[in-house]
């Protein structure tokens, strides 16, 4: 239920809060790998690679939507770290318009423009077709996405990591038992997995609804909270700029991210089925590994963004740089277990007797687990500055991670192959995560600085 991570020990709190988001963050991945080891096992080699050939285009969108959600409840939890109720309905309330009318303008725009974007992607022809009705549903099911995605950070900022990750769990067994109907019982192929995603999110939404109805007071909205007054026009839309001053640079960021990702995925495409099969299954593989990072990043998300509101900053000083360290160690535990085990499961998820498609998963895993330090530091600074509103060292760092990433893809290919696609993201790691680390430590610096000179005008 809620939880005020303003009292009590920092790191005891960021860790107890991110062991439910690491579940949940696991059976999100389960639920994407459903989607791997049903189509990879039941259709073959073409199919998963007509899913794994648009999956980055479909992450590129959800990271969008992802990161402006997340970023509407930084303004959310620090509304509820100052202790302001009133603020923090306001806050929900706005959030959900703005997320819904950015989320439908999206979903219009990718699906007007789908079969353009796959050519431009280099999408080969004999899985042209069922990569586009894939994508094209999972597109039309967004709405529903943000809606989990809102509910769950909304959730999250109050400290409650424990709700989203009940109603992720029966969502993705839910997942795994539709696929499996609409794939082998109601023959629907590839595009039969993705109605299964959409119908899964769905259901994670309405048993989100009817608990915070049961069981959240604070999230009871009210008609006051929907409305903008002539006389409250300033200072509702001084409010309003407070969420997207954070929102959409998230969510720019976030898409930024996924571009980067989509570019590199364009070049893997050229390369043919095997290595697209092979660097989808890798990938889902190295997600789940990663996810003890990415849910100590969001705990200290949630951290910062309380005590920000609250004005501790030894606090979120104390708790950064001990999270900081777990993660070190984090990084070289995950980097240990991939280099000794994900070939097996890669083999798992797609059948032992493609050793093609498995060496080369192989051959990317051996270089990218070098550079999980890099990553896992990304995860804390960049969120702790998120947490803090701080927006535009986060976006800077997304920028440069763009630039690096789709050079040495683009360059290294030529020079390489598609062994040289597997440097790309490891290169663009070591950038980001140079300047979200200089970045939080030069704002940590100015915060200090300023709560001084407010004491001492007090």
């Amino acid at each position: 239920m809620i939880k005020d991570l303003t009292h009590g020990s920092p790191l005891k709190l960021i860790m107890l809060f991110s062991v439910p988001l690491l579940i949940g963050n696991i059976f999100q991945q389960l639920y994407n790998l459903a989607d791997i080891v049903i189509v990879g096992r039941t259709l073959g080699v073409n199919a998963l690679a007509s899913v794994g050939a648009v999956a980055p285009l479909f992450f590129l969108i959800m990271f969008a939507v992802s990161g402006m959600t997340n970023g509407f409840a930084v303004i959310t939890g620090q509304k509820f770290g100052a202790d302001d109720k009133n603020g923090v309905r306001r806050s929900v309330a706005i959030s959900t318009i703005l997320s819904s009318i950015f989320t439908i303008f999206f979903t219009i725009i990718f699906m007007l423009a789908m079969k353009p974007i796959l050519f431009m992607m280099n999408v080969p022809k004999e899985i042209f077709n069922d990569s586009y009705w894939y994508i094209q549903i999972c597109v039309l099911g967004l709405i529903v996405a943000n809606f989990y995605n809102l509910l769950a950070s909304i959730v999250r900022a109050l400290g409650d990591s424990k709700t989203p990750l009940y109603f992720l769990i029966l969502a993705s067994v839910l997942n795994v038992f539709l696929a499996l109907l609409f794939i082998l019982k109601f023959n629907m192929g590839v595009p039969g997995s993705a109605v299964a995603v959409v119908l899964s999110q769905a259901f994670s939404v309405i048993l989100c609804l009817i608990f915070v109805k049961k069981h959240f007071p604070i999230l009871h909205l009210r008609k006051s909270d929907w409305l903008f007054k002539k006389e409250n026009r300033t200072k509702d839309f001084k409010f309003i700029m407070e969420h997207i001053n954070v929102g959409f640079p998230m969510a720019v960021q976030f898409s930024v991210l996924g571009l980067g990702i989509l570019i590199i995925q364009s070049v893997c495409n050229t390369f043919g089925s095997n290595v697209i099969a092979a660097m989808t299954a890798a990938l889902r593989i190295e997600q789940i590994a990663t996810m003890p990072m990415v849910s100590f990043g969001v705990a200290v998300s949630v951290f910062v963004a309380q005590n920000f509101g609250a004005k501790n900053l030894q606090r979120i000083r104390y708790g950064v740089l001990r999270t900081s360290l777990i993660n070190l160690i984090l990084s070289i535990a995950m980097a240990f277990i991939m280099r000794q085990w994900g070939t097996d499961i890669v083999g798992i998820f797609i059948g032992e007797e493609k050793t093609a498609v498995i060496n080369i998963a192989h051959e990317y895993l051996w270089i990218s687990t070098l550079f999980y330090f890099f990553l896992g530091q990304i995860f804390i600074f960049r969120n702790a500055l998120q947490g803090m509103g701080r927006t535009l060292i986060p976006l800077t760092s997304s920028f440069g991670e763009l630039m690096i990433r789709s050079f040495a893809a683009v360059y290294l290919a030529v020079k390489f192959g598609y062994y040289g696609i597997f440097y790309a993201g490891p290169i663009a790691w070591i950038t980001a995560s140079a300047i979200v680390s200089f970045g939080y430590f030069i704002n940590i610096k100015k915060l200090k600085l300023k709560l001084i000179k407010e004491r001492i005008l007090e």
